[in-house]
């Protein structure tokens, strides 16, 4: 897997600078800690997204894993060379066990899927995939959510 460097080569790193652009990531302590190639783990502070429970703020874990499955999606592109814009449309979140740590989230996107996307997407100029983030406890997902996301080429201009 790979882990935060400094690195240019390192797409954690890269999706880490892109991620410098959206200050509430910056807020919530947000990291690419690491990617395999098809998954990619995030992490954020308890501390940073503390509630008065002291338990993870639901708003922080759905921030975590929309960004975790953007993320995913960013490193789908970035690894092709492809730059195109990305928004969640549709989202649905399952809080079903309290965050008592370190905020762990993972997006997993099967190369099979990566690959219909990025043809979709530069076939027809955009395109449009439901993706997971899961934050795990040890007794089976805290946090389970599915975001429908919309990718558009960004014309060349903005390239």
């Amino acid at each position: 897997m790979s882990t935060v460097t400094e690195s240019p080569d390192d797409p954690c790193a890269a999706l880490q600078a892109a991620w410098r652009g959206i200050p509430l990531a910056a807020a919530m302590g947000i990291e690419a800690a690491a990617f395999d190639g098809e998954t990619l783990h995030v992490r954020a502070p308890l501390a940073a997204n503390i509630n008065v429970h002291g338990t993870a703020f639901a708003g922080s874990l759905f921030s975590v894993c929309v960004l975790a499955a953007w993320g995913r999606l960013w490193l789908a592109l970035h690894r092709q060379g492809v730059t195109a814009r990305i928004v969640v449309t549709d989202s649905r979140i399952d809080y079903r066990r309290p965050v008592t740590g370190y905020i762990e989230c993972r997006s997993r996107l099967e190369p099979a899927d990566e690959r219909a996307l990025l043809d979709e997407l530069l076939a027809a100029g955009r395109a449009t995939l439901p993706l997971d983030a899961v934050v795990p406890s040890e007794r089976g997902p805290a946090v389970q959510f599915t975001g429908t996301y919309a990718l558009r080429l960004k014309p060349r201009a903005e390239r």
